[in-house]
């Protein structure tokens, strides 16, 4: 997923859920494709396939890539590629999810951009095949001990799904509005404080507006080092009553006096758009530099850097064991990881993807397709935007972070 915040699991169907817990027992990861054992089977038994993936439809740069660069090229070689857009990843999981119940071989999803807790959930239901990515060439383009891909959202990754892209939590101001910048997640709500109605955040269960709450935790409690990453109820007890203290105390000042948020980062963005705030935030940065180039934000639109840090992740594409083409499904993650591939999506004017390849292991032409990529005057580079990179939680910590903060903040219980 680029909106990390638009991939999230809200919750399945009630129907569904309870009857695919039993088949969570299946906690070990499942066996890859039958017969499927080395490169040349899978290119072979993948053409003529057709592959539909399933993605998040709100993000037009990303449709475009997919479209005009990714379905060309997967053509090329053999696999024709259908993009299927949803409001959300949980209604591919959901989809999966029934065609599981129902027994289904043959299904209508064949590969899904996601992470977090869309992916926890549906490797815990069996829904993903597993053990599938060490078949992929360009998987040895990638660092096997970067922990960014290793684990998504606190859930080992174990081959069941391909990484896409890397994305960093970004919060983006006005330098024309603010001269004096804070540089800390805590300097950054006292001048939240000091200027009364010029910052806001979107609701949880916005991914952002999570997100948000989950920097804000890491900051109250003296850092991401003093907060566990696997869900713990005893430190959820011990380290949140100092987070909803200080986004209670926040709430006043915030925009309409925080006695509404707005529902969506897409609605922050206007807002921010509109100069009725002076920041913004987003898990998706590469979309910044296109905003700013055709007028929609400021002109002095910046990219915040805080001394400590911010939450970083990656994306990736998942194959559903339901899917009837999981050889073609296969091809089309390879290349979306060829460096050819991981270039075009990390041009700023194309999409502006952070890679998720390990450069050190690139050749001299392939390392020169990023080289020769144009620098964003916006945003800097992921080696810079990523410096102090802090982890991101299990998956278990969302809800209970978003449930928690309906109570007492917006309620203010």
């Amino acid at each position: 997923m680029r909106r990390f915040s638009r991939r999230r699991f809200a919750g399945l169907l009630a129907g569904a859920a309870a009857a695919l817990l039993a088949l969570s027992a299946c906690s070990a990861p499942a066996p890859t494709h039958p017969g499927l054992t080395s490169w040349g089977q899978v290119t072979a038994a993948a053409k003529g396939q057709t592959v539909r993936l399933w993605m998040y439809g709100g993000d037009e740069q990303g449709n475009a890539y997919v479209d005009k660069t990714l379905i060309p090229a997967a053509a090329k070689v053999g696999v024709t590629l259908q993009r299927v857009p949803v409001a959300d990843t949980k209604d591919a999981l959901n989809r999966v999810l029934t065609e599981i119940q129902a027994g289904t071989k043959d299904g209508s999803v064949d590969l899904v951009w996601v992470n977090g807790d869309n992916f926890g959930t549906g490797k815990q239901a069996g829904a993903w095949l597993c053990g599938w990515t060490s078949l992929l060439p360009n998987m040895s383009l990638t660092n096997p001990t970067d922990p960014l891909l290793t684990d998504d959202f606190g859930t080992p990754v174990q081959g069941c799904e391909a990484p896409w892209s890397k994305a960093q939590f970004t919060i983006a101001y006005n330098a024309a509005t603010v001269t004096d910048p804070p540089h800390t997640l805590a300097g950054l709500l006292d001048w939240a404080q000091q200027h009364p109605g010029r910052f806001t955040y979107p609701a949880p269960p916005d991914f952002t507006g999570s997100a948000f709450t989950r920097e804000v935790l890491d900051s109250v409690s003296g850092g991401y080092k003093n907060v566990p990453l696997r869900f713990d109820q005893k430190a959820f007890g011990r380290l949140t009553p100092a987070l909803y203290g200080r986004l209670k105390a926040l709430a006043p000042s915030l925009w309409r006096k925080g006695q509404t948020y707005p529902k969506t980062s897409t609605e922050l963005n206007a807002l921010y758009a509109g100069g009725q705030v002076d920041f913004t935030m987003t898990y998706g940065p590469a979309e910044l530099t296109k905003l700013v180039a055709d007028g929609t934000y400021p002109a002095a639109t910046k990219v915040l850097t805080l001394q400590e840090g911010s939450l970083g992740n990656a994306s990736f594409l998942a194959i559903p064991a339901t899917s009837g083409h999981q050889a073609g499904a296969m091809v089309v993650a390879n290349l979306a990881l060829s460096p050819q591939q991981q270039a075009a999506k990390a041009d700023p004017r194309t999409w502006g993807q952070f890679t998720v390849l390990d450069t050190a292991r690139l050749d001299t032409a392939e390392r020169d397709l990023f080289a020769r990529l144009p620098q964003s005057p916006v945003v800097p580079d992921f080696n810079v935007l990523s410096k102090n990179a802090n982890p991101e939680l299990a998956a278990a910590w969302v809800p209970a972070l978003d449930d928690a903060w309906r109570r007492l903040v917006l309620a203010g219980q």
